[in-house]
């Protein structure tokens, strides 16, 4: 287990550094959608229309953050269970989609598109949205405003910590037996 700070966009290079494990800071751009925005983003794709932000090297966060509080730009963004994304997911990783951060197991697919584009899942911390949301310097939705706290937002970010759970190596951190023993606990 290593603890990584990371820039976003990331590159091939950054995310075969990576293994299940490995504590990571991102500092940068990621982007947020959760399964409604995924249906139009891959439709988009499917139409030959531009995605409302360039995937390669992005990261997405699976989020849906409450109203932001006066004085700040988002507010509790907690992350959301993964699987909801997964049918998904392998078509953004080919189009250059290179970490998606969320909670839960990914599917075998999942899992399989990480390994030959090279990708990460990284986990956030559930039921620490307020503080993740402080990591949160800037928010600004970009598309499908009609979706509310799910409308794919541009974030920036600054030391936002986040967890590897797959890596490109085959690596998944629920699959490690003894998980108290792989974290040095």
């Amino acid at each position: 287990m290593a603890e990584q700070h990371l820039t976003t966009p990331m590159t091939d290079a950054d995310v075969e550094k990576l293994h299940a494990g490995d504590v990571v800071y991102l500092t940068g751009i990621i982007y947020t959608g959760r399964d409604a925005a995924h249906k139009r983003l891959v439709e988009a794709l499917d139409a030959g229309r531009e995605l409302p932000f360039d995937p390669k090297g992005a990261v997405i966060y699976y989020v849906g953050p409450s109203p932001a509080r006066p004085g700040y730009p988002i507010g509790a963004a907690g992350p959301t269970t993964s699987y909801r994304m997964d049918s998904y997911a392998p078509r953004l990783i080919a189009e250059g989609l290179r970490g998606m951060i969320g909670k839960g197991m990914r599917a075998p697919e999942v899992k399989a598109a990480m390994a030959a584009r090279k990708a990460v899942y990284f986990g956030a911390t559930g039921g620490a949205g307020a503080l993740l949301g402080l990591r949160i310097k800037e928010a600004r939705v970009i598309a499908y405003e009609d979706l509310g706290p799910e409308a794919v937002r541009e974030l920036t970010v600054i030391d936002f910590p986040v967890l590897v759970i797959n890596d490109c190596h085959g690596g998944d951190l629920y699959a490690v037996p003894d998980l108290e023993a792989a974290l040095g606990a």
